[in-house]
């Protein structure tokens, strides 16, 4: 997969909001708690950023996710099957592909997620008024606020807090759901 055009799509978009809000490469990366020079190479085009990277900076910038990686849209937009830019996690065997942004007006975005058996996928709180929607498409699940995990299975669903401590942890091997994050 080419990930050139997503680099670029994240570069333009990470310099956009983070001259909108004022701040300077090293102030961004200090409240993210990232380093400098990966803010640097991110809005270079550069680098390989991890999904807690970019969420981090999405807190930090005060926008949902996508704002950060979808590029402008097309009236008909198809994604295929393994074509969309899967972000990995630094720490567990977690994937998130964005597969709808917030387009005007509207305040959600929808993810497919995959994970495998291994060490769950911690996410921080995102912005003040997050809710996430998972329905599990296949494998078993533990989801949730690191306070109330709940376990899913197939075609179960589940609301939760996402501007709290959350984690996804698949519990057998080729997991997979759709994520709907919703913005107030």
């Amino acid at each position: 997969m080419d990930r050139t055009a997503p680099l670029a799509t994240i570069a333009a978009a990470l310099r956009r909001e983070r001259e909108r809000h004022g701040l300077s490469s090293a102030e961004l990366a200090r409240r993210a708690g990232i380093a400098k020079s990966t803010v640097s190479q991110l809005e270079a085009g550069a680098g390989n950023p991890s999904v807690e990277t970019l969420w981090a900076l999405a807190v930090v910038l005060e926008v949902p996710f996508s704002r950060l990686v979808d590029p402008p849209a097309a009236p008909v937009h198809v994604l295929r099957a393994g074509e969309g830019l899967a972000i990995p996690s630094e720490h567990s065997p977690f994937t998130g592909t964005l597969l709808a942004a917030c387009p005007p007006g509207a305040r959600r975005d929808l993810h497919v997620i995959a994970a495998e058996p291994g060490p769950a996928r911690e996410a921080r709180a995102h912005i003040p008024g997050t809710t996430e929607h998972l329905l599990v498409m296949a494998g078993r699940w533990r989801a949730g606020p690191v306070e109330a995990q709940v376990e899913l299975a197939p075609g179960d669903y589940a609301r939760f807090p996402g501007d709290r401590p959350h984690l996804y942890q698949a519990l057998e091997p080729g997991c997979a759901a759709v994520l709907v994050m919703e913005y107030v």
